[in-house]
């Protein structure tokens, strides 16, 4: 609720059999996404992966560690077989990403965007019982545009730390340096790179509804955290690109309705 606001609400929307393992699954998501902004050190970083990787092991020997998301995700893996491939791409991915540097490309981003964001929905669609071709292909997407856009939003938040994590293919072709984000300028170059890398996002998002009739209905709930993608795509719109804008910043008041709707709906 407090670190993953957006997907504590689309957890919410989830059947009450998988509710509590998607609640489980996404903390134990945040303490690997957590670890690089809490350490100054990078071997502080590879022995809390480590901490994660014994325990992954430790829940699928069935001795879970006395660790509450521990133990709520052993849980979740006794009640729907999770798959500890996933859980382990996660761990190695996120230790991948302690380096602080840039992406060198776009393709990098999606990888790194694959196995974190898109790993975690593969998840969620097996605590719902969907195990589908055509869900796991719209979740491959789903997971590439969540993972664009909040390296997007985290933008301006890096910034303030001097760091710049956006594909350096995209900022080179539009002449921008990591110094031209870094003092927060808002020149219209700068603004192409930003709008590139959403329009990257809001390509896999078509992509993922283009098949939506060969996915299971079921697997519909795992896909609602698309309304908060969309709404923060429209809202970049409407501040023409602009990636330092206060508006981009604030949390959506109106995101439960919207999410609400899209329930209502049944689309994802």
């Amino acid at each position: 609720r407090k670190r993953d606001y957006e997907g504590f609400l689309c957890s919410l929307l989830l059947p009450a059999e998988s509710r509590t393992s998607a609640f489980a699954l996404r903390a134990f998501n945040m303490y690997a996404f957590q670890i690089k902004d809490s350490i100054t050190q990078k071997t502080t970083g590879l022995m809390r992966m480590q901490f994660w990787r014994d325990a992954v092991e430790d829940i699928y020997s069935n001795n879970p560690p006395h660790q509450p998301v521990a133990t709520e995700l052993w849980r979740a893996v006794k009640r729907h077989n999770l798959t500890k491939m996933w859980f382990m791409k996660i761990i190695d991915e996120r230790e991948k990403n302690l380096d602080d540097r840039a992406y060198r490309n776009m393709q990098e981003l999606e990888t790194y965007a694959e196995n974190t964001q898109s790993a975690l929905l593969y998840l969620t669609l097996e605590t719902l019982g969907v195990r589908d071709i055509h869900a796991d292909h719209a979740a491959s997407h789903i997971g590439k545009a969540q993972g664009i856009v909040t390296c997007l939003r985290a933008t301006p938040y890096h910034c303030t730390r001097r760091k710049v994590f956006l594909p350096m293919d995209i900022c080179m072709l539009h002449g921008v340096s990591q110094e031209d984000f870094i003092r927060g300028k808002q020149e219209k170059n700068v603004r192409d790179v930003i709008y590139d890398i959403a329009s990257q996002a809001h390509i896999h998002l078509e992509h993922a509804r283009s098949f939506s009739k060969k996915v299971p209905v079921k697997a519909y709930p795992a896909f609602f955290c698309t309304v908060a993608l969309d709404d923060y795509l429209y809202n970049m719109r409407k501040v023409d690109f602009n990636i330092f804008h206060p508006s981009l910043q604030k949390k959506s008041t109106l995101l439960p309705l919207y999410l609400y709707i899209r329930s209502w709906k049944k689309t994802y």
